[in-house]
């Protein structure tokens, strides 16, 4: 077997691994023997795309549609909540009061430093997001929008956006989620962990879930193989890229990204055939192009 069939085998294998939800947040299966109780959870939307609801309506293991109907009770959300108008912001507020310490709220979006670019109900959305946290069991920024302030503080950032993190106090627990949008299953993942132990996962220096965020992409990547052997792709249409050689040359940002897009053996973008953007990184859309430069 020549190497680069070496490399090909080394590249299946490593993609055959399966993710478990249940070793991921340390759950045995006696634990999902109580149906009784669901976390309640209040989804704000700041300035968004729905990017991040959209993929967590695409987990696979465990899907959303277990999630929701077995595990978390999903009180409010702008895009997903059967009610709206007057209902759906007085059921938000009713559930501060009735389940004060107790729910969730998962913050998505940048949020803007002035009122005039985005209001929800006629009310500041960042008031709105600073009344729901006050009661909180805790805080999850999904996305590098909340994380980090993302695209609408990217650049000169005219609505003067910022994460979540500057915005509410430190005695508040915060977990950043992010992704551009974040793995389905790391947003349901974290969920399911303060469900099941009542508090958020251990984090890291920057907040963010270590079961998640523990190494780079690159590390985990199955192509890293190929980069050990320097055989890379110099163009997305050449032999290698057909191979499955490693992207790097073609500005692969895995080497600085933390995030389970490889470690967790999902077919994401390396396996597409694009390179790592570093979207869960802070400031990624301000770091140059997304792909490198073509030598000539």
């Amino acid at each position: 077997m020549d190497r680069v069939s070496t490399m090909k085998v080394i590249e299946v294998i490593r993609t055959m691994k399966s993710y478990n939800w249940l070793e991921a947040i340390n759950v045995t299966s006696e634990m999902l023997g109580n149906p009784d109780y669901r976390l309640p959870v209040i989804w704000i939307s700041a300035l968004d795309c729905t990017g991040c609801k959209e993929a967590f309506l695409r987990s696979f293991e465990p899907s959303s549609l277990d999630t929701l109907l077995n595990f978390i009770s999903l009180e409010y959300s702008e895009l997903l909540s059967a009610a709206s108008g007057y209902q759906a912001e007085d059921h938000k507020e009713s559930i501060f009061e009735k389940y004060q310490g107790e729910y969730v709220l998962a913050i998505e979006g940048g949020i803007p430093g002035s009122d005039e670019f985005l209001m929800i109900a006629g009310k500041s959305v960042r008031e709105e997001i600073i009344l729901a946290a006050k009661n909180a069991k805790a805080v999850l920024a999904f996305g590098s929008c909340s994380a980090w302030g993302g695209l609408p503080a990217a650049g000169e950032n005219p609505t003067h956006s910022t994460d979540i993190r500057s915005l509410l106090p430190e005695c508040i627990p915060v977990a950043l989620v992010p992704g551009c949008p974040p793995i389905p299953e790391v947003m349901i993942g974290t969920l399911l962990h303060i469900h099941f132990h009542g508090e958020l996962p251990e984090l890291d220096k920057k907040l963010r879930p270590k079961a998640f965020y523990q190494t780079t992409v690159h590390m985990a990547c199955h192509r890293k193989a190929f980069f050990d052997q320097k055989l890379f792709a110099e163009s997305f249409n050449d032999q290698g890229a057909k191979q499955g050689f490693c992207l790097f040359k073609l500005g692969c940002k895995g080497p600085a990204a933390f995030n389970g897009c490889e470690s967790m053996g999902k077919d994401r973008c390396i396996s597409a055939g694009y390179t790592c953007i570093g979207c869960s990184e802070k400031n990624f859309w301000d770091k140059g192009g997304f792909v490198g430069k073509r030598k000539r």
